[in-house]
């Protein structure tokens, strides 16, 4: 029998748990046995899910440090050692460097991006590792637990108009492999993923969002579809339960590479 991760009796907590990807995965470990802590801006939609799934909902932003450790406070006291740390939260913007009239990029909206979607990582990433330290070994190996982060093909090959995003997640993937080094001291894993092309409520639905989605689509290798939450969420699992995955970052996107546009 390997080793792995053991998901039952812990605590977890996800950023962005309240829709995409992020609802999937606090499902998916929730099914594992997890007690899990919904971390989400979405307050009627956070409650909700938590309510479903028998976890708790802390309304946090995750750009914001003190709001990050409130969370993660709660989520340490579900009476169950916090094992896993899944980072869900964040934003998309659309502008060019320059604009066709000439105008630069909007640095607020460009600060916004890297706060919420780096930055915000990074917060939940080192707070929540810190918490986990503070547990007891989980295993011979001496390991506490795993943080999953989410990034973006678009930080490996960002297209036309994904200036902000493509460097906030690029910044992500940045941080996989010194996190992991400085992490392994406390026995705490660190993987990231980059997801492609995946069907979320953010394209909404009928004809004309069916259209769009099959153009998007149109690229990736195989599956000749967009990729799915729960598949998503399977991945998450899969990276927490393999105890030899760390200090990786694992494209998740069906063979698809972006063009520029």
């Amino acid at each position: 029998m390997l080793p792995a991760m053991e998901l039952n009796g812990t605590a977890a907590i996800v950023s962005g748990g309240a829709s995409g990807l992020g609802e999937a995965t606090v499902r998916a470990l929730a099914a594992a046995g997890s007690n899990v802590l919904v971390a989400d801006l979405n307050e009627e939609r956070g409650k909700g899910i938590a309510d479903e799934i028998g976890g708790q909902f802390a309304r946090t932003d995750v750009s914001d440090a003190d709001s990050v450790a409130a969370a993660v406070d709660a989520a340490a006291g579900l009476g169950a050692p916090l094992r896993v740390i899944v980072c869900c939260a964040g934003i998309g913007w659309a502008q060019r460097t320059v604009g066709r009239d000439g105008s630069p990029h909007d640095r607020a909206a460009y600060r916004k991006v890297i706060d919420v979607n780096l930055i915000g990582t990074f917060n939940l990433m080192s707070i929540g590792a810190a918490a986990i330290a503070r547990t007891e070994p989980a295993d011979a190996d001496g390991q506490r637990g795993v943080v999953i982060n989410t990034a973006s093909i678009a930080g490996l090959e960002g297209q036309t108009g994904q200036l902000a995003y493509s460097a906030s997640k690029g910044g992500i993937i940045g941080m996989t492999v010194p996190a992991a080094r400085d992490l392994a001291a406390i026995g705490v894993r660190v993987n990231t993923i980059c997801p492609g092309i995946i069907d979320t409520p953010i394209y909404g639905s009928g004809p004309a969002s069916d259209e769009f989605k099959a153009k998007l689509a149109a690229p990736v290798v195989f599956p000749k579809r967009m990729g799915t939450s729960a598949e998503f969420a399977h991945l998450v699992l899969a990276l927490i339960g393999n105890d030899y995955m760390n200090s990786e970052v694992i494209r998740f996107d069906g063979g698809i590479r972006f063009q520029p546009k």
